[in-house]
């Protein structure tokens, strides 16, 4: 078997990335294929990663607020975690409503480890922001410590795995890209 760079096909025409479900789902069609367009798009261009850096950056712009506050104790930081965590869940939920409409309608993404596992991630990302939201609303130095920045940590852990596993629906399963396959 000839050696060969990444990004080009051997021999076998075989994906060059191992198959560790649920962490890695290497498919040859994959692969060899030249992407499924998503459901929502301007001009061919997926809206879903676009809205999604919103609640990224919030969320864990949070998490550094609370540390900020359990560092200073300094209200601001209390102060700046609620509004992270409100504009990280209302940015949230529109990018989660975007990114629902993919996971109905193209059936290679049900069909992905990776579309699941990313819908799941993000759903208790969701849930447990509003309840982070919800405890910060009296008083919001009370909760930050232990709780909220517990909270807040979990979050941003989970976002980061979230979006690991959207990474791989777009880079290894190619949804969301320019092609011709048409049959999702």
């Amino acid at each position: 078997m000839q050696n060969t760079e990444v990004g080009q096909s051997n021999s076998n025409e075989k994906t060059p990335y191992p198959n560790i479900p649920p962490i890695l789902e290497s498919k040859d069609s994959d692969y060899l294929s030249s992407g499924t367009t998503s459901s929502v798009s301007i001009a061919g261009h997926p809206i879903h990663p676009i809205l999604v850096i919103f609640p990224v950056a919030f969320l864990s712009g949070a998490a550094g607020s609370d540390i900020g506050y359990w560092l200073t104790g300094d209200f601001f930081w209390a102060r700046a975690s609620v509004w992270l965590i409100g504009l990280g869940g209302l940015t949230g939920i529109l990018a989660a409503l975007v990114g629902i409409f993919d996971f109905v309608r193209l059936k290679k993404v049900r069909e992905r480890t990776a579309g699941w596992a990313h819908m799941f991630i993000n759903i208790t990302v969701l849930v447990l922001t509003f309840v982070n939201f919800g405890l910060r609303l009296d008083n919001p130095q009370t909760t930050i410590i232990p709780i909220g920045i517990i909270i807040s940590l979990i979050v941003a852990t989970l976002l980061s795995i979230g979006g690991w596993y959207g990474g791989e629906l777009s880079f290894r399963h190619k949804i969301g890209v320019i092609g011709t396959d048409h049959s999702s």
